[in-house]
């Protein structure tokens, strides 16, 4: 059977690669605890060796178990009975083999009896445990509950809650949505009502919440009295009980094996995460980035899968007396299939890089107080990067796995419709990613202040200043003349000085964004290898034409065209 790790050349090209130095120096501290555990990282060396080791057992779990269980999963799916949630058999099963190799406390530190690893490799964890079964991903994936108690959360909590996390006894869900608060979560008003000594009771519903059975919720609640905003929210930590009921499940096109609940408190005990009226700005925000960062490299996973069924199919189909894949339609679909995933890739790990490292410096300043001035530059630039990055990361995966899995449906045919293959799965489990943890539409409003500010041409400039691109000049020149397309386009929609014009573009001024640093990440791994070299040059010929299509209509578009809005609908 398959490895996911060691089958895919596209991860091991980016782990062996990818630049951990700086991540790795924050993370293991000196390696001062080297001597206090004995899997804790002696160097370097031995900490990149770690990372590669459990990935190969990753890579085993999710081939070689939970994929085969997939398409049980999926048909079985989580069922509802007596007030009480059951996995399906596959997924109770393959949580507990994640259990067994003591995977369930990825980021947490070793203190706690977590694994201590960045999110750079967790992410490559989720891509994994997501080919092999996307809903399995969405319970893998809320460890980011014990990482953002890890965070904000007292001693006590931590101590109490986070060792529970990681030797798999619980497991957790975020509780944000409600009925009336779905992308607008300035709108939630479950309540929360402070009782004594630091203790609360919350009391309402809560809506599409993953794995809401979990031992463990973040709830977000309205805690201030009388307020209507985001600044009356706060955030807190419930341990499951008899005052909070499942009311139901809902029936999803996809993720079947990842149960969605509809929960009611009633006097929940509940406590407060951090400082009151934080909740929504600055917890539940980091949750969420947390959250999308997962949702991306899911999308990758998914798109993987997708793409290797149809790769499979083509070469063994015949038609006309050849595999259907010697015909050029179709080795075009698979190509830009192959290339648009490594573009996403090589996003992901990027994106994670900014954030481990932002992460990290915030680690060090709690840590060691007296440096915060000289790590103050440094974390301003690395959280406007992280929080730039990571909706253009989403917007950009998520799309491209719809893309992805619609094409791999064509490839096969009639039969891609029927569900004697895979890929119809795949098809419909890619549909939730670019609609959960925020909508396309959303991440294009949180990503289109760091493109008209112009922070991502101070990335493109880092990147140029940084990196030596002689050896792959004559791509790098085309993508150099992407970048002032992008400039053109921005100083066009800043000129006109209209908030709704600059609303109406917003999107292509993000997909031609995403679309150039792609390109420029891609020239980079270019450098290193002739196979990406060529991954390069196929990407780059077809973001031209998107990249110069985006830019004339911005060019030539005018308010009329808005105007024509309120006729047509």
């Amino acid at each position: 059977m398959a490895n996911f790790y060691n089958d895919n050349e596209d991860i091991l090209f980016h782990m062996n690669h990818i630049d951990l130095d700086r991540i790795i120096e924050l993370k293991e501290d000196g390696f001062k605890e080297k001597d206090a555990y004995p899997y804790a990282p002696k160097n370097k060396e031995d900490a990149i060796e770690n990372y590669k080791k459990v990935l190969e057992v990753v890579g085993d779990i999710t081939g070689n178990f939970i994929a085969p269980r997939a398409a049980d999963v999926d048909r079985e799916g989580a069922t509802f009975k007596d007030g009480e949630v059951y996995f399906a058999k596959g997924t109770a099963e393959a949580l507990q083999r994640l259990k067994e190799a003591d995977l369930t406390g990825f980021t947490i530190p070793r203190e706690y009896g977590g694994i201590n690893f960045p999110k750079t490799i967790y992410s490559a964890a989720i891509e994994m445990v997501s080919r092999a079964d996307a809903s399995m991903m969405n319970l893998f994936g809320l460890q980011e509950i014990a990482d953002t108690i890890f965070k904000f959360g007292s001693k006590e909590q931590k101590e109490r809650i986070l060792p529970k996390f990681c030797s798999g006894e619980v497991m957790g869900s975020m509780a944000l949505t409600e009925p009336d608060a779905g992308s607008d979560l300035q709108a939630v008003m479950l309540k929360a009502t402070e009782i004594e000594n630091g203790k609360w009771k919350l009391n309402g519903v809560k809506r599409f919440i993953t794995n809401g059975l979990a031992q463990v919720s973040l709830v977000m609640a309205r805690s201030e009295e009388g307020t209507k905003d985001g600044r009356g929210i706060s955030l807190f930590v419930y341990e499951r009980d008899e005052h909070m009921k499942i009311r139901r499940i809902e029936h999803k096109l996809g993720i079947h094996g990842s149960p969605t609940c509809e929960l009611q408190f009633n006097d929940a005990p509940a406590e407060l995460l951090g400082k009151r009226k934080l909740g929504l700005i600055k917890y539940t925000m980091s949750l969420m980035n947390g959250a999308r960062l997962g949702v991306s490299a899911q999308a990758i996973g998914i798109a993987e899968a997708a793409y290797r069924e149809a790769k499979k199919y083509a070469k063994e189909r015949s038609q006309f007396k050849k595999p259907i894949m010697e015909f050029t339609a179709i080795s075009e679909m698979l190509v830009d299939m192959k290339t648009s995933i490594e573009a996403a890739r090589a996003m992901l790990y990027e994106t994670s890089r900014m954030v481990d490292i932002k992460e990290g410096i915030e680690e060090r300043i709690e840590k060691y107080p007296e440096l915060t001035n000289d790590l103050s530059n440094d974390l301003k630039k690395y959280t406007k990067l992280a929080g730039f990055y990571t909706p253009l990361l989403k917007s950009y995966a998520t799309e491209m796995t719809n893309k992805v899995c619609y094409d791999a449906i064509q490839i096969h045919g009639g039969v891609g419709f029927t569900t004697e293959f895979n890929v119809e799965r795949h098809y419909r489990d890619a549909r939730i990613t670019n609609i959960y943890e925020g909508t396309t539409q959303l991440q294009v409003i949180a990503a289109i202040g760091g493109v008209t500010s112009g922070l991502i041409l101070e990335a493109f400039s880092d990147y140029e200043n940084d990196i030596d691109f002689t050896t792959v000049a004559d791509l790098f020149e085309q993508v150099k003349r992407f970048r002032t397309n992008i400039e053109v386009a921005i100083g066009h929609v800043k000129e006109k000085n209209d908030k709704l014009f600059t609303e109406y573009h917003s999107a292509r001024l993000v997909r031609m964004s995403s679309d150039t640093m792609n390109c420029y990440l891609l020239c980079k791994d270019a450098i290193k290898s002739e196979r990406k070299k060529a991954v390069a040059k196929a990407y780059i010929a077809k973001a031209k034409g998107r990249i110069e299509n985006e830019l004339n209509y911005i060019l030539n578009s005018a308010n009329e065209i808005l105007d024509l809005h309120s006729v047509i609908i």
